[in-house]
């Protein structure tokens, strides 16, 4: 069909209802979950979502690797739409930093007038996440360091440097694990655990799909889905690495460090 635009108008897609069909499901089964503590439906639409993901990525990448439908004007309204995305998660994040302030800076009768609340233990901020933050760190400077190579047209040094940052992402997250498995609280100890665990568990889980976003660009690579003037999926999936890297800074500081 001709067109005298240089926009992709998408084709009709099944993913985007049948995901969100998912989602409400894995919502309710997870309601379930809390109350009856069978994770196996959970499981099961946890991995009908990943299916769907990947599906719906496999669509994109054939959109924009083999039909050529992301013009210049497309992927910068991408770009675009990713700086928005960021930004809401910004906010996401900025309400449960609000609530931290909130509860700490003035703690009520019920937390016995302190924070950390009383009898309350709090994590060391020199062991596991000073490792996690030099983790990190160390993540964002081998990420850098994939972009500038795919850059210069460097695809082994790009495809080095992807591969240390997906390692030093799943060793953050074996960390986190562990963290949590030892902690001396859980979520339902005042308002404490559940502001700590709901709010690292948020970046957790960032830090998770920012994991598989960067899998699936070092996949891309290997089958020389990118060049240097067209990788927008893996500079798309960096700018969100980073992201993750700057909520985590402002997380270790504020309730590892300042709030211990």
């Amino acid at each position: 069909m001709k067109k005298n635009h240089q926009f992709h108008l998408v084709d009709p897609s099944p993913w985007p209802i049948i995901i969100s069909m998912i989602i409400l499901n894995y919502a309710s089964f997870l309601i379930l979950y809390f109350n009856t503590n069978n994770s196996i439906p959970m499981n099961i639409f946890l991995l009908l979502i990943l299916f769907t993901m990947f599906k719906w990525w496999n669509d994109i990448q054939r959109e924009s690797t083999f039909q050529g439908n992301h013009t210049f004007n497309v992927t910068n309204s991408m770009k675009y739409g990713m700086i928005m995305f960021i930004t809401s998660e910004v906010l996401f994040f900025f309400s449960f930093f609000w609530s931290f302030f909130h509860h700490s800076l003035s703690p009520n009768m019920e937390m016995g007038l302190k924070w950390p609340p009383m009898n309350i233990i709090s994590f060391n901020p020199l062991h596991i996440p000073l490792l996690n933050t030099i983790i990190l760190l160390s993540s964002g400077i081998s990420v850098t360091w994939a972009h500038s190579a795919m850059m210069n047209n460097n695809f082994y040094k790009t495809k080095q440097s992807l591969m240390i940052t997906i390692m030093l992402g799943l060793y953050f997250t074996f960390l986190q694990y562990y963290e949590y498995k030892y902690s001396p609280f859980c979520i339902s100890d005042s308002i404490y655990g559940s502001t700590f665990f709901i709010t690292t568990g948020f970046h957790g889980i960032h830090v998770i799909i920012g994991t598989m976003f960067l899998i699936h660009s070092f996949f891309r690579m290997q089958m020389l889905h990118f060049s240097n003037n067209h990788h927008l999926g893996m500079e798309l999936s960096i700018w969100y690495w980073h992201f993750v890297d700057v909520v985590w800074l402002f997380l270790y500081m504020t309730i590892y460090w300042w709030g211990k």
